[in-house]
């Protein structure tokens, strides 16, 4: 009984985030998503206690997601740069491939929602900042970096650069691939690190 409303709640998160990947949609509610599951709201709240619980349940699938896929590349890679880029490159990957969730992460689908749900995206972001100064600081006691490079500044400028290229996806209907032009984007945000490195090399 608890693997089938495991189940239900399962689905009713994933019809949720289909939903959202209609970029003309109107603000989702508990009447629509009901029909679009074929089940009455009642039924909808024998899983989720509200909407701003259905939206927590996305938040946390993105969490998790997000952070133990980080968390593979700083445990596979021992190269600070590497994991900077993998780590960009994962999260625009992952905007890519679920658009409905982008909307959740730019907080486009959370206006006039509870405020503990952005509270929550804040935080999220905070987690992805930490994470890069990590993998910086990384490269910076491998000398990829110079000592007194600002690992927090670099931080800031790529958790924008993120956040930017999200957005921007979302503003234009997911016509605006968030990895599109990255490679040469790459070079402008990381190519730092390769040019310290030639130096010393040098």
């Amino acid at each position: 009984m608890a693997a089938r409303q495991g189940e239900r709640r399962g689905q009713i998160l994933q019809t949720l985030a289909s939903m959202l990947e209609n970029p003309r949609a109107e603000k989702i509610t508990t009447a629509a998503l009901a029909a679009q599951l074929d089940v009455s709201e009642a039924a909808l709240y024998r899983h989720f206690a509200s909407k701003a619980q259905m939206y927590e349940g996305l938040i946390e699938f993105i969490e998790n997601t997000l952070f133990s896929l980080i968390n593979k590349i700083q445990s596979d890679d021992e190269d600070g740069k590497a994991q900077t880029e993998q780590i960009v490159s994962m999260l625009l990957g992952f905007a890519e491939k679920n658009p409905g969730m982008t909307r959740v992460l730019t907080g486009e689908a959370l206006v006039h929602e509870h405020e503990r749900l952005q509270q929550r995206i804040n935080q999220l972001f905070e987690r992805i900042e930490a994470a890069f100064r990590q993998s910086l600081r990384v490269a910076q006691l491998a000398d990829r970096l110079p000592r007194e490079h600002d690992i927090g500044a670099q931080a800031a400028v790529l958790i924008a650069y993120v956040a930017g290229r999200w957005q921007f996806f979302v503003k234009t209907g997911f016509k605006r691939r968030p990895q599109e032009g990255w490679e040469a984007q790459r070079a402008l945000l990381l190519g730092w690190a390769e040019t310290w490195t030639r130096t010393m090399a040098g």
